[in-house]
């Protein structure tokens, strides 16, 4: 994959990230995608794409609430999210 189409992978994952449709999760994905998806590899992007596919509320009940969506890289994905809102619980 070239740089160009990783890069227009990033621009598209943050443009959808920032234009949910509610303010409340443009903020939770939005936030996060404009601090962390400049240093995700193509590995990394897809994850998050297939988490943006996802439906507002089963994001929002997994980020603010510990859900699960059932996919292990989902939810690390998720535990990242919860830890750059300051959500996770530390041990």
């Amino acid at each position: 994959m070239s740089g160009t189409d990783l890069g227009m992978r990033r621009r598209r994952a943050l443009w959808r990230a920032t234009h949910r449709g509610s303010k409340e999760m443009d903020f939770l994905l939005g936030r996060y995608a404009e601090k962390a998806l400049d240093g995700m590899n193509a590995t990394e992007i897809a994850v998050f794409e297939r988490l943006i596919e996802a439906p507002d509320p089963a994001i929002e009940s997994c980020v603010l609430e510990g859900y699960s969506l059932g996919e292990a890289d989902l939810d690390e994905l998720i535990e990242l999210l919860r830890r750059f809102h300051g959500l996770a619980q530390t041990d």
